[in-house]
């Protein structure tokens, strides 16, 4: 797919305008209506193939799950092997589309992969990720970041004293939740390890607060958060912090999302999920997969 169509969209994704103006200028590019119409189910993401591990996989037992926060009662998903013992946990930290089954769906990967996983739903702090995706990024748009952040430290210590947890604590965030995995590295005493996919970078005088470990993917094709790589490296070095970057040739952001047909690429996310289990199994100790 051209690449200014990816662009276009990724720009409309992330706030930068309304739906209206992004279908007239899809229609321009693509040349027509019916060929706009055509791309945008490429484009858009297609939650019914985000059943990797299937909702109702009984080597699982899942629920809802809350805590409390700073900011209030924040909601959440739960999942785990059904057979009983202390594990790792791992926070899943959403896109700009709050907790969706995709996310759920990664949940659960962790999950036969034995960790604890609990994907937060931050939307919880303006009411909760509604089902429709336009809505949930409308939505996403009026929270408050410093809130979201204080609600994941807090899910840390909830998941840290969680009576199946071992103590031991990772996140794992996509796009905005990429972000926040930075963020909560530099916020959260309790943070064992942290891993970021195609996150934007924390400011260096927040860096000496990171205590995790921390594994950063990146994408080929992601100039805005990819600008910020070099300084975050140097910065991460010159304090002496435990990380690893990988950059994905021929990638684009948000390769991971096997929903979205236009900017999913399998062998980068499997190549990339590989070495999250790996690092988390490092870092957390501890997980049997089912």
């Amino acid at each position: 797919m051209n690449q200014k169509i990816i662009d276009l969209y990724d720009r409309f994704t992330h706030g930068g305008m309304s739906r209206r103006n992004f279908m007239e200028r899809l229609t321009k590019l693509a040349g027509s209506t019916a060929a706009a119409a055509a791309l945008l189910p490429l484009l858009q993401n297609d939650y019914a193939k985000a059943a990797i591990v299937s909702a109702d996989d009984p080597r699982l037992a899942s629920e809802r799950a809350s805590f409390d926060s700073p900011k209030g009662r924040i909601d959440g998903y739960l999942t785990r092997l059904t057979v009983r013992g202390k594990r790792p946990a791992v926070l899943v930290i959403h896109e700009n589309r709050g907790l969706n089954p995709h996310i759920e769906d990664v949940a659960r990967r962790l999950a036969v992969e034995g960790f604890l996983a609990y994907a937060v739903d931050l939307l919880s702090l303006v009411g909760g990720t509604p089902a429709n995706e336009d809505e949930a990024r409308a939505l996403h748009g009026k929270l408050d970041q410093d809130d979201a952040l204080a609600a994941l430290v807090a899910a840390v210590t909830f998941l840290k004293g969680h009576p199946e947890s071992t103590g031991k604590v990772g996140a794992v965030g996509f796009c905005f939740g990429g972000s926040m995995v930075n963020r909560l590295a530099a916020s959260s005493r309790e943070l064992d390890a942290g891993v970021a996919y195609y996150g934007r970078q924390v400011p260096a005088d927040q860096v000496p607060g990171i205590r995790a470990a921390l594994l950063l993917h990146y994408a080929e094709n992601d100039a805005g958060v990819n600008a910020g790589i070099e300084a975050y490296e140097a910065t991460l070095k010159a304090n002496g912090k435990t990380y690893t970057i990988h950059r994905y040739p021929g990638t684009q952001h948000s390769f991971n999302n096997d929903t979205s047909a236009a900017r999913y690429n399998k062998a980068a996310a499997d190549l990339a999920w590989s070495r999250t289990i790996a690092f988390l199994r490092e870092y957390l100790g501890g997980a049997r997969p089912a």
